[in-house]
């Protein structure tokens, strides 16, 4: 049966397999257990990342230290018998590997195939190429792109997958294309009919680009550069601009992400699929149970979850008030920060990078001092910053320096090595759902998404999928300027500021400790009018409809 083979740097399946950094792994593993729930026939490929990621440790001022994360492929998947190779340099490297199958109790099965060079008779080095998610330096990258790209297509070869589409989600794949130009005598057209490509990055920052210095010294075949620069740009290998060029369907990944990527690569159609996550993945047990009951079959079809109107009142409160009660108890277990369950408790975990701006709430501890007066508030954070990210670990000390401050005034805490299973806690025990990222930088975001599967109201920037989720007051509240109002950096800022501290002391706190009813309308909202769209069933269903037939 031909297949659609999905190419992903990191994929997140659980916390034992640490083979994701954060928000494309775990949006990759929600894709695969979609696919697989719905017998969508595809096989996933990525790196094993033998040392994982890695295992963050802070010390009590905030300071980020990283720790090597070895684990055991073995212990969850099989070594398939096939090996294949890609030179880089004038060498021959060795790749073989792992199977995975993503198994759903409707009888689906994605099979994800994790590539490893740890393979005996390759060099030493060769042999740490698929180490280290997002390790190293760009030799390091550019090597394991091309164990991803090229090494990918030639293992799905060797074990026999026949493919009839190719998705590269984010361009660390795109070099599969070249390959695929090599196998059909490069016929451009015909390699754009097999492929696919989904962008994340709404800034030409985040797209990879490598020196051709450095693309002689590692692919060596004047042809194969020659490729690499007439479809990926003339003064640096732009591996989106590669992709972009040789497939024939492209897409960003909410609405406002394909207009921001049209302006940044003018001349492409770039549609528009609007990211969702694996309902029953990020729905607590108390939940689940609750909607099993209720709304049977809803795992399957997350649509069903809009008749949220039909399950009692006092039940969605016990199983609100179930999950923020593992949320507290797992925090005062980790810190002995003493928080309870009845005060209005605001989250905020993603990747600590500094356009997500995880201190804004931070910026006037006099304003939030005032607020905590009007009604008592706490705020958990968690979240890693790449090794790499200077900006990004001054963030997390910073908010540290903060706690300090406000001691013995609020309860803040910061959660030592987010993972998935933190995730899952956090996106349902607290109260609001915070985020603040610069705009336009945020593609989509998900993390909101799980959020309101739980009845977590969302407090958002307007950015990314917020946009087409939020109706204020009804599904949560946004911050700051509409998508459409174009102010200075410094000013889009001061509003923000102003609306964030504003809507929390007049509106949240008051409606959370006062108007109980109007609360609990949010949280049927959450769940009937985001949670039944804004799910990976939903975004699956679009991908084959207009991606993938």
């Amino acid at each position: 049966m031909a297949t659609i083979g999905y190419f992903s740097m990191e994929i997140g399946l659980r916390n034992e397999i640490p083979t994701y950094a954060g928000g494309l792994g775990v949006l990759a593993g929600d894709t695969i257990r979609s696919a697989s729930d719905l017998k969508i026939p595809l096989v996933a490929v990525t790196l094993v990342s033998n040392k994982g990621y890695f295992r963050q440790s802070l010390d009590v001022m905030g300071n980020q230290t990283e720790k090597i994360e070895e684990w055991t492929p073995s212990s969850f998947m099989t070594r398939t018998p096939q090996e294949v190779s890609v030179k880089i340099q004038d060498r021959e490297v060795k790749i073989q590997a792992w199977q995975y199958n993503c198994k759903s109790l409707t009888g689906g099965c994605v099979p994800i195939i994790f590539l490893d060079t740890n393979v005996e008779g390759n060099a030493w080095e060769d042999r740490g190429i698929t180490d280290f998610l997002y390790g190293g330096d760009h030799t390091y990258r550019l090597k394991q792109e091309i164990v991803l790209g090229i090494g990918g297509v030639r293992m799905l070869n060797a074990l026999g997958f026949k493919v009839r589409k190719y998705h590269m989600n984010e361009g660390h794949s795109s070099l599969l294309a070249l390959e695929l130009l090599k196998c059909n005598n490069k016929d451009a057209t015909k390699v754009k009919d097999l492929c696919i490509f989904t962008t994340h990055t709404p800034v030409e920052a985040g797209h990879d680009k490598f020196d051709y210095r450095l693309v002689d010294d590692l692919i060596r075949d004047k042809n194969d550069v020659e490729i690499l620069r007439r479809f990926g740009g003339e003064d640096r290998f732009d591996t989106s601009l590669f992709a972009l060029n040789l497939s024939n369907y492209v897409n960003g990944v909410t609405k406002r992400h394909s207009r921001v990527s049209s302006e940044l690569f003018p001349g492409y159609s770039i549609q528009a699929i609007t990211n969702g996550v694996h309902s029953y993945t990020w729905t607590s047990p108390f939940f689940r149970k609750l909607f099993d009951h209720y709304l049977p079959g809803w795992a399957n079809e997350p649509e069903l979850l809009v008749r949220i109107g039909g399950i009692p009142d006092d039940e969605i409160w016990q199983a609100r008030r179930n999950a923020k009660k593992a949320l507290i108890d797992e925090v005062n277990k980790r810190t002995g920060a003493g928080m309870d369950y009845e005060t209005l408790t605001i989250g905020f975990a993603r990747r600590m990078a500094e356009y997500k701006r995880a201190t804004l709430i931070l910026s006037d501890l006099e304003r939030l001092r005032k607020i905590n007066r009007r009604g008592r508030i706490q705020l958990i954070f968690a979240g890693k910053s790449h090794p790499n990210d200077g900006a990004g670990k001054q963030l997390i000390r910073d908010i540290f320096r903060s706690i300090e401050t406000l001691r013995n005034e609020i309860k803040i805490v910061f959660l030592e090595n987010y993972d998935m299973e933190l995730a899952a806690k956090m996106v349902s025990g607290v109260d609001v759902w915070l985020n603040t990222p610069t705009r336009p930088y945020e593609a989509s975001g998900t993390s909101g998404m799980k959020a309101a599967h739980n009845g977590v109201v969302n407090f958002s920037v307007l950015d990314g999928w917020w946009i087409e989720g939020w109706i204020e007051g009804v599904t949560g509240w946004s911050i700051g300027p509409k998508p459409e109002e174009h102010l200075s950096g410094e000013e889009a800022r001061l509003a923000e500021l102003d609306d964030l501290y504003n809507k929390l002391y007049y509106i949240i706190v008051p409606t959370y400790y006062e108007r109980r009813d109007e609360w609990f309308k949010l949280i049927n909202n959450s769940i009937g009018m985001i949670a039944y769209y804004f799910n990976s069933h939903r975004m699956m269903r679009r991908y084959v409809t207009h991606a993938y037939l």
